[in-house]
């Protein structure tokens, strides 16, 4: 098992390039890292790794070394979930990365009851808005909001995302409702910056032509729950997906807006890399949001008309 934790670690370091993130790859120090890696050199009696203060590369034996155990772990690990598979016992360790908003507001309480469920998994959740690279920063799983890139991986839609656009009464009181798209050239709107053009919104029309319209606003955030929160204090008019605003609609404190302009549908996806087998871990947390978001989801519940 040590010698395995070795070869793991060497894979590792130079599939990320460094050993802090080889060694945040695998959770443990970048001491520890650089420790494994030393003890597999002087077990093979060979230099696998050019280190120097700038760089670190495989020798010309490392390289050989690395593409010969890579494939053996993968046959072993490919093994150990089919074992796994057939027994029927969902065990180990999964990193996942999930987007921050949708991750805070409802992906947590999902795992919460996963974990509960699964006492032998054990999940490492990283919250951000990044697109990570599965394979290069060693993630078991991804959920992620939106259309999918082109990519390799595989992508599994667990329910569909309404983006909303919403207003307080106060602010409606006060400014106004716009009747359509165009009208919001004259309003105040909260931009956000996590979109591609903050500055556009998009819309489908009635007969389902795409709409895009420029908007402008004072505000601007790099995070929903702020333009949520704005929202509700009346300073403007938001544009998210339903997931943030839901609640605040189904309250009475937001008033959804434009309608029959606003069912343009993304979609939340768990996303893995392709492989001969999936793990069986990875497989029953990917079959137990499905579940939970199987239908129209909570949060489009009891506003829409």
């Amino acid at each position: 098992m040590e010698r395995l934790e070795c070869d793991r670690m060497f894979v590792a370091v130079l599939d990320t390039g460094s050993f802090s993130r080889a060694a945040e790859r695998l959770g443990t120090s970048s001491g520890q890292a650089s420790k494994l890696v030393s003890r597999l050199e002087a077990e093979l009696g060979v230099q696998l790794l050019k280190r120097t203060t700038r760089a670190l590369s495989s020798t010309e034996i490392g390289r050989a070394y690395y593409e010969r155990i890579k494939a053996l772990l993968e046959d072993i690990d490919a093994l150990d979930a089919a074992v796994r598979s057939a027994s029927g016992l969902a065990a180990g360790r999964i990193r996942l990365t999930v987007p921050l908003s949708f991750g805070t507001m409802h992906l947590t309480p999902a795992l919460a009851d996963f974990a509960l469920a699964y006492p032998d998994i054990q999940l490492d959740v990283s919250f951000t808005d990044r697109i990570v690279s599965l394979v290069d920063e060693g993630f078991d799983l991804a959920i992620r909001v939106g259309i999918p890139a082109d990519s390799s991986l595989i992508a599994r839609k667990l329910c569909d995302i309404r983006l909303a656009v919403a207003a307080a009464p106060s602010y409606l009181a006060a400014r106004g409702e716009p009747r359509h798209p165009a009208d919001l050239t004259g309003h105040d709107c909260l931009l956000d910056s996590n979109f591609r053009d903050p500055h556009t919104w998009r819309f489908t029309d009635r007969d389902g032509a795409a709409l895009s319209v420029p908007v402008s606003g004072r505000l601007q955030f790099s995070n929903g729950e702020a333009c949520l929160t704005a929202a509700e204090a009346g300073l403007g008019i938001m544009h998210g997906p339903s997931f943030l605003a839901g609640t605040a609609l189904q309250a009475g404190r937001l008033k959804p807006l434009l309608e029959d302009f606003t069912d343009r549908r993304l979609a939340v996806y768990a996303m893995y890399p392709p492989g001969r087998h999936l793990a069986l871990k990875v497989r029953v947390l990917v079959d137990f949001l499905a579940e939970r978001y199987r239908g129209e989801p909570a949060w489009d519940r009891g506003w829409r008309r």
